[in-house]
């Protein structure tokens, strides 16, 4: 459930007509909906009641500080992949006991930073890293509180960008060498085992992939504390999916998700951290884009918006499908056609959908995308000097612009021509 809807035939984002908010800020834009991201995070934490655990909400899928302090409020822990992501957590007034810090390319610097300003664990990928991050510690008299991410070769039946569970896919260790692996942990003189952690993908609308995965980490739970580990701690990642096509079948609720970790799970004793991020954040915000011409070509006509692919990448990224449709109701009657829907980039590949099937709509007409609150604004960009979408949150009848959109000249003014470069020095002798 969401929390954008039709009123007297306008869409709303909870008490807000968007066609109010893109009046004064402009299109392309990014509306977020603070009754959904509450909601659907506590979703999560109603799902594991009864177990010691921690919700970690996984900010790279929307990293904004409004939303990040929302969350925080609600007592979320975060998942961050990078030094930038810590500091942004920590700057939301997450403390650092609760900030788990993932990804498979650690630097020596963000080691520094999350080691002295606080940190629930690292999920090591590899055994270079946890050798790094030992000697990182050892030099600053610490001991690194760890988990080692198994790799379990578990099929998540997701895209193949997405897929982070198989042999051939990059995160982890292989599960057949993690005893090795956690023997040469407990050896090092600045680590400190806590758990174990996995992570087989994202957008999955299946709960058997979990099942899988999780036996094999309860089945290695076991056998490392029988080799004398002491494993507290299960981080069972994120990865549940959303329906992006109103039309499909919804995927497994967070509460299914939470029954299938205590019974896979549950009769460990271990604390237990899960990582969403899509489903915490997805369907909480649309993407509103204004129709700039309406173009008829060669057997298919175009529907030309002012969005475009460096705003929401995900459908040339991933082929990612979004539900599109207009701001103003259509009036009864109207019989929608299929029209390519795409955006004002000098790339093909700037196409949101192909034939799909819309109502007739003229120029300065909104349309919104839905389901573009995770892993929209994060991953947009400037590409052809396109200023960055600004986004907003609105909580029931108030909105607030929670990033602005910059102007051209602010994106000129970062760049810095040398004065070897304009005063034509750079000219080769001969």
């Amino acid at each position: 459930m969401d929390h954008f809807l039709y009123r007297n035939g306008a869409l709303h984002a909870e008490d807000v007509p968007l066609a109010e908010i893109a009046a004064t800020v402009g299109t392309p834009v990014y509306v977020y909906s603070a009754a959904t991201l509450v909601r659907h995070f506590r979703l999560f934490d109603e799902a594991l009641e009864g177990l010691d655990h921690l919700v970690c909400y996984a900010m790279k899928s929307n990293s904004n500080q409004a939303v990040l302090t929302l969350l925080a409020g609600l007592g979320a822990g975060m998942d961050v992949v990078s030094g930038g992501e810590y500091q942004r957590a920590k700057a939301a007034g997450v403390p650092g006991d609760k900030i788990v810090f993932s990804g498979v390319g650690k630097t020596v610097d963000e080691m520094r930073m999350a080691l002295t300003g606080g940190v629930r664990q690292f999920n090591v990928e590899s055994e270079p890293e946890m050798r790094v991050l030992s000697d990182v510690a050892v030099e600053l008299g610490l001991r690194a509180p760890i988990t080692i991410r198994v790799n379990p070769d578990v099929d998540a039946m997701t895209h193949a960008k997405i897929a982070t569970g198989k042999s051939e896919n990059k995160f982890g260790i292989p599960i057949a060498r993690a005893r090795e692996v956690y023997a040469e942990a407990a050896a090092l003189p600045g680590i400190e085992v806590v758990g174990i952690d996995v992570h087989i993908g994202s957008q999955l609308t299946d709960l058997a992939p979990f099942e899988a995965a999780y036996l094999k980490v309860a089945e290695l739970t076991r056998a490392l504390r029988a080799d004398g580990h002491t494993i507290r701690r299960l981080d069972l990642g994120g990865g549940l999916g959303i329906p992006y096509a109103h039309s499909n079948q919804a995927p497994p609720l967070p509460k299914d998700y939470g029954a299938l970790i205590k019974r896979t799970v549950g009769d460990l004793g271990c604390e237990i951290e899960i990582e969403p991020g899509r489903l915490v954040s997805g369907n909480a915000g649309v993407m509103v884009s204004k129709v700039v011409y309406v173009k008829s070509g060669e057997g298919r006509d175009f529907l030309i918006l002012d969005g475009a692919m460096n705003d929401l990448v995900r459908p040339a990224m991933y082929d990612a499908h979004h539900d599109i449709v207009p701001v103003i109701e259509p009036a009864l009657g109207l019989e929608p056609a299929p029209i390519d829907i795409v955006g004002p980039v000098c790339e093909s590949g700037d196409t949101f959908a192909k034939q799909r099937l819309m109502p007739p709509l003229s120029p300065g007409d909104l349309v919104a995308f839905r389901s573009a609150g995770a892993y929209g604004a994060v991953m947009a960009s400037e590409y052809n000097t396109r200023p960055l979408v600004p986004e907003v949150l609105v909580h029931g009848d108030q909105w607030s612009v929670i990033r602005p959109r910059p102007s051209v000249a602010d994106i000129i003014a970062r760049d810095h021509v040398p004065d070897w470069v304009r005063d034509g020095s750079t000219e080769c002798d001969s």
